[in-house]
């Protein structure tokens, strides 16, 4: 069986299943996966995702946000603040 039969036998419950052992490392049973069943567990969520979830569901999703028409972005005109680091050469602090 490939990969992909493997994707499309996958239930919504086996999907939070998986993330779950993807996110704490353990089954449900408290066994540690390995870090090969830990990738391919991870590699099994995000390709269902793909195929089952809208973008801002998924995994890994990051919210960007969007500008308002006319909204600029911040410029970088402006000189950078000078840092000082101070050593303390009585080695108490």
């Amino acid at each position: 069986m490939d990969f992909n039969t493997i994707v499309e036998m996958i239930t919504p419950e086996v999907h939070a299943s998986l993330r779950r052992a993807v996110e704490i490392g353990k089954w449900a049973d408290g066994v540690a996966l390995t870090r090969e069943q830990r990738e391919q567990c991870l590699q099994a969520v995000i390709a269902w995702e793909a195929r089952h979830l809208a973008s801002e569901a998924r995994t890994g999703y990051i919210d960007r946000g969007a500008k308002a028409e006319g909204e600029l972005c911040a410029t970088h005109d402006e000189e950078p603040a000078v840092i000082r680091i101070v050593r303390d050469s009585t080695g108490l602090g």
